[in-house]
């Protein structure tokens, strides 16, 4: 049995600027898996650098209120709601509250640097 806690996975900055603890990735876990699964952070006020994955994604929101921007399209996010990011698709999420914006991030296929591209 795999169980990892959030707190002792190593948090790091992510490409796109949000804090990102990886709970789940079938290249660094011995699990049969073909999606990985992180913890994602965006402090009030900030934005994730846009970006966009080969991959399709879906950020789940856990706490917070945010806006969520996939190509011209722009909609709030708050807890409870689930976003489809298809591939290739360009995207970032701002933070609009007073808190943190907190969200799962799953990547299927597994997330690789190789499969991002980040628009400085």
């Amino acid at each position: 049995m795999l169980v990892r806690k959030l707190m002792s996975c190593e948090a790091f900055i992510a490409g796109d600027r949000t804090l990102l603890r990886e709970l789940l990735h079938p290249d660094k876990q011995p699990i049969d898996l073909r999606y990985s699964l992180a913890h994602a952070t965006v402090a009030p006020g900030d934005t994730s650098t846009p970006h966009a994955l080969r991959t399709s994604e879906v950020y789940y929101i856990l706490s917070g209120v945010g806006e969520m921007h996939i190509g011209d399209e722009v909609q709030q996010v708050e807890p409870g709601d689930a976003v489809y990011i298809p591939p290739n698709a360009r995207q970032f999420i701002h933070n609009v509250g007073t808190e943190p914006l907190v969200f799962l991030c799953i990547v299927d296929p597994a997330w690789r640097v190789e499969d991002e591209v980040v628009f400085e």
